[in-house]
């Protein structure tokens, strides 16, 4: 049965259609014949009882530049969608969080992706620390003598704010380094937040694995080797994609974690593996759906929308 989707992202005039997830997302649910809305997140509101958002029925085409066609613009209850997605990128700062809240609101009559309560109180770094038997040496901190200590124990760490995405802002802390002191003045005087710190893994010149699940069965994974010289895997800052087989620790991590995925209305998640180590579980706006597919010749959207399909029948 076709459903009514909208879709909360970013701009969608600037994606990259053939790596971002979200377009794939919406292309699959169009040749499923679903109907498309599109709005970007400062377009929410609550409005005298209803969650209501501002934008436009939207059509995809794999053309860059000419990939989509926008209707007239027209306020909608989102109350009355089958489907909403949650979509926009982090950071998952307060305007984010305020989202969530709302699209709370609408969850009894429809189906947020991913759950918007789970989502503002399972954010990618803080949900690993519910499986610390899968994870490295892991502190959260403000304090500058605590994170001190935790350098002191591990000696080799990766340090980077709580709330970041795509690579920015993490920094690689050695036994020689000097910078302690400046990294945590520069962090602080931006934010009141806490930082993360880990303990430093070397199988990351090997690559950073991401294993994407859905409704927490994994489907396949990808690899981000980092760039000559970079600490860091992401493909914003460099990080080179490649075909990856899933390892048995991979699956025995997704075996840790899905049950509780599923449980939480998380459809699609993205994982990140370093070794033989959980570090990430990204909730918010997973990545990957198109090099997967590319790599492993499947159809991992498809996937998604037939968890999201039987979630509605």
């Amino acid at each position: 049965m076709p459903l009514k989707v909208a879709i909360q992202m970013d701009p969608i005039a600037v994606i990259d259609i053939n790596a971002d997830s979200t377009f794939r997302i919406m292309e699959e649910a169009q040749a499923r014949g679903h109907s498309l809305f599109y709005y970007t997140p400062d377009m929410i509101a609550f409005d005298d009882g209803r969650v209501t958002a501002r934008g436009a029925d939207v059509t995809v085409r794999r053309e860059q530049g000419n990939h989509f066609t926008l209707g007239e613009p027209r306020t909608v209850d989102l109350g009355e969608y089958d489907v909403v997605w949650l979509r926009q990128d982090p950071p998952f700062d307060m305007s984010y969080i305020t989202t969530t809240h709302l699209l709370q609101m609408i969850s009894d009559t429809t189906l947020v992706v991913n759950d918007p309560f789970w989502v503002r109180n399972y954010p990618e770094k803080l949900l690993v620390l519910q499986f610390p038997d899968l994870t490295p040496p892991t502190m959260i901190a403000r304090d500058l003598a605590t994170l001190k200590d935790f350098k002191a124990r591990h000696g080799d760490i990766i340090l980077k704010p709580l709330y970041g995405n795509g690579g920015a802002g993490v920094f690689r802390l050695d036994p020689n380094d000097r910078n302690f002191n400046s990294l945590h003045e520069l962090f602080t005087g931006i934010n009141r937040e806490p930082l993360i710190a880990q303990k430093f893994l070397p199988d990351v010149a090997a690559g950073d694995k991401r294993v994407i699940l859905v409704d927490g069965e994994p489907v396949g994974a990808i690899n981000r080797v980092p760039a000559a010289g970079e600490t860091r895997s992401n493909m914003h800052v460099g990080g080179r994609a490649e075909k990856v087989e899933l390892s048995e620790r991979d699956l025995e991590i997704c075996a840790a974690i899905g049950p509780l995925l599923r449980e939480k209305g998380q459809i699609f998640v993205g994982i990140d593996v370093i070794g033989r180590y959980l570090t990430e579980i990204n909730v918010t706006s997973p990545t990957g759906l198109q090099e997967l597919e590319r790599f492993d010749g499947t159809n991992p959207t498809a996937k998604i929308w037939e968890a999201i399909e039987a979630r509605r029948a």
